[in-house]
């Protein structure tokens, strides 16, 4: 027994990391746990939102829209690592954090964030970042510009994800005042679905939209999208617990039980007024139970995770019907119909079910219902008007310097060819 310690005594003289770690805990299955929770919500994006929208465009610009996906994704990975973590994480003010993480500077291999190593949690909440920024693609397409659509990213990514970010996770004004978002749903899908409103009401409609028919030219890519999605939101979910205990295993449940809700609601509805139920909308309702549950994943009970899913399935369709036609604007894969939406609703619908007498975890000490509920709601307001805002600028920039747009004959070509030199089917 003495050599043990003795041997563990000189591995931590010479090597003083090996110490922090023992000191701070390590704990192997949460390692573990996050590293494949990363991995799944890195594996949302690519894959599954390039084949999700992918599938939902037409033939021409199917190559043109998994190179914005793949590319932004990429950029949000290096801006991420350069300052993006430590503007959110890092201690700051109420909106932005600070600059003592920057390239990483002063986080070791041995760093410790909770019970897992700290490097994990820089890539857990990057590929947030990533997908948020990748979500915006699917309401520009088929007509953007590729370099607009990278100066935006990099802009965006600073002035509105992270921001946000921070004020919700990362200790800044809407965590201090008791915001409940656990996975994302102001910071990743009512941000991502502002600035793709603002983005298609910019650009405008496509060259034919209204008179022709923009139908998807391939729903079974659609389909393998879609649950790529469904399985990597567990890891949106349920990672975001941070270890293995029950609020993991209560966001596993939840997650499953309110998308099932909301793509037998939509289905169901769908089914009754238009007589035929679709594998698009099938695709669809799956979409909007994930959203509506992702901010209420660890506080509301089972049963609050099923009404929510199927009222999301109803304010999904809803969003994508009539809303759409309300607004008038050319959102191509229905970005704001079904994240803007179902994100509010779920934002919203958190407050009620979070309560202990609906099955819910409670409220934190001094909350009451009807106090969470104004805190939530001015969430949402503060990220709507800020990602609008915000997108507005980064926009307008990136046309100022290279145009927004394509041309109307490079359009009705299709980006492959035009942007790229490449085509997806001979």
């Amino acid at each position: 027994m003495k050599k043990k310690l003795l041997s563990i005594a000189c591995i931590a003289a010479c090597f003083p990391s090996f110490a922090f770690a023992v000191e701070n805990n390590l704990n192997k299955a949460d390692t573990v746990f996050m590293l494949v929770n990363t991995i799944l919500v890195l594996f949302m994006t690519i894959p599954g939102i390039a084949l999700f929208y992918g599938g939902l465009l037409r033939s021409k610009n199917v190559l043109s829209l998994m190179s914005q996906v793949i590319v932004s994704f990429s950029l949000v990975c290096v801006l991420w690592i350069l300052y993006g973590y430590s503007m959110t994480f890092e201690a700051g003010n109420s909106f932005w954090g600070g600059f003592g993480q920057v390239m990483l500077k002063n986080i070791s291999i041995t760093d410790l964030n909770g019970s897992f190593y700290q490097l994990i949690h820089v890539v857990f909440q990057g590929a947030f970042a990533c997908i948020t920024v990748a979500l915006v693609v699917g309401a520009l397409c088929e007509r953007v510009r590729f370099s607009a659509l990278l100066i935006f990213s990099a802009l965006w990514l600073t002035a509105s994800y992270i921001p946000m970010a921070h004020m919700v996770w990362g200790g800044g004004w809407l965590a201090k005042d008791g915001a409940l978002d656990f996975a994302g749903g102001t910071v990743v899908h009512i941000n991502a679905a502002a600035a793709g409103l603002v983005g298609a009401h910019l650009l405008g409609k496509r060259s034919g939209f209204g008179r022709e028919a923009f139908k998807p030219h391939n729903l079974p890519m659609t389909f393998i999208g879609t649950a790529i999605l469904y399985i990597g939101w567990f890891g949106f979910n349920v990672g975001s617990a941070g270890e293995v205990n029950a609020i993991a295993a209560l966001a596993l449940v939840n997650t499953m039980v309110a998308t099932a809700g909301a793509v037998l609601s939509w289905v169901f509805c769908e089914w009754l007024f238009r007589q035929k139920p679709s594998l698009l909308g099938a695709c669809s309702g799956c979409i909007s139970g994930l959203v509506v549950i992702t901010p209420a994943a660890a506080t509301v009970g089972i049963g609050g995770a099923l009404v929510m899913g199927l009222i999301a399935g109803i304010a999904g369709l809803w969003g994508v019907v009539i809303l759409k036609r309300w607004l008038r604007v050319d959102d191509v894969c229905d970005v704001f119909g079904v994240h803007g939406v179902c994100g509010i609703v779920g934002c919203v619908l958190t407050s009620v079910f979070t309560a202990s007498t609906l099955g819910g975890t409670g409220f934190s000490e001094g909350m009451t219902m009807l106090r969470q509920l104004g805190i939530q709601v001015i969430s949402i307001l503060v990220c709507i008007v800020w990602s609008s805002i915000t997108a507005y600028i980064s926009f307008k920039i990136a046309d100022k310097l290279v145009g927004l747009r394509m041309s109307l004959e490079s359009e009705r070509e299709g980006l492959d060819i035009t942007s790229h030199g490449e085509s997806a089917y001979n």
